[in-house]
């Protein structure tokens, strides 16, 4: 009886993973096989395929469209990472005190997290409107003539970031949020009577017991980060001049735009190997500065 029961327990809970399972496999797990199998081959959709060896590596190593894609890419991870992450932790600082109306304000702040990146991206397109957007218009109140934004060079990127930031700021605010209330009140209060002054209490208590929370938002930050892509396609199409050229938008514009899906997901494997091996040294690095309970 013992065993029936078992084998009855077992089938059951297959029958109820299988559905989930099937999906993860069919369009996750042998898409990304059948895309690291790609790498080898050409294939343009509509011919048979060809092998090709190693040359979409060589392709790629030779390809100046790549090179200048990541370095904007490192570029994008650069500035966004550390301006999400300080905006993030103080906008939650603020929503953990004792302020009213903080649900409101909790949840204007989480409404972009939750909101197409296709209508933000439109959003701000029309905010960074050299001539009639909004921020070159408070610009020129305080005597200040704003950039050409998207149009320039210099500017786009910066732009990009800065949208992303805004929308992503509720999200990481959430993170910190629930690391801040995790911390027992009693170490502050102690610390407190003590006469630890506020910076203390945040440098020597805060920041410590929230480093676990920062550790995670590090990890999660940085994978999505490097896979930026609908922002600078809805924006700036990699634009102007390729100075926002992205590893993804090389990846959509190789694969759907050129047809060259062999080369595309070679792009695909660089890209999935810089953030495994960064998050694997963030992992290993974590060791020596991230304090569990």
């Amino acid at each position: 009886m013992v065993g029936e029961n078992r084998i009855k327990k077992s089938f059951w809970v297959l029958f109820f993973i299988l559905p989930a399972f099937t999906g993860l496999v069919l369009f996750t797990i042998i898409p990304i096989i059948s895309s690291f199998v790609l790498t080898l081959f050409r294939w343009d959709l509509i011919s048979e395929i060809q092998f090709a060896g190693l040359s979409n590596f060589r392709k790629l190593i030779l390809d100046e469209k790549f090179w200048n894609a990541l370095k904007h890419t490192v570029s994008f991870v650069i500035g966004y990472i550390p301006f999400v992450m300080v905006t993030g932790l103080f906008v939650a600082l603020l929503m953990n005190g004792k302020i009213k109306g903080k649900g409101a304000f909790r949840t204007a702040f989480f409404i972009p997290v939750v909101s197409s990146w296709i209508a933000v991206a439109l959003l701000w397109t029309w905010l960074f409107n050299p001539k009639f957007g909004l921020i070159n218009y408070i610009l020129a109140l305080i005597g200040i003539a704003g950039p050409a934004w998207l149009y320039d060079p210099n500017w786009a990127m910066t732009a990009v970031i800065m949208t992303s930031v805004w929308k992503d700021t509720g999200f990481v605010m959430m993170l910190f949020l629930a690391g801040l209330q995790d911390i027992p009140q009693s170490l502050l209060e102690a610390a407190s009577i003590d006469g630890a002054t506020t910076v203390k209490r945040f440098f020597r208590i805060t920041i410590p017991m929230l480093s676990p929370t920062i550790f995670f938002v590090m990890i999660v930050t940085m994978i999505n980060s490097f896979q930026v892509f609908d922002q600078v396609w809805v924006m700036t199409e990699g634009g102007p001049a390729g100075s926002t050229s992205v590893l993804v938008e090389q990846v959509y514009k190789n694969a759907f735009r050129y047809y060259n899906m062999g080369y595309a997901s070679t792009i695909s494997l660089v890209l999935f190997l810089i953030i495994l091996l960064i998050t694997a040294v963030q992992i290993q690095g974590q060791k020596k500065w991230v304090h569990y309970a």
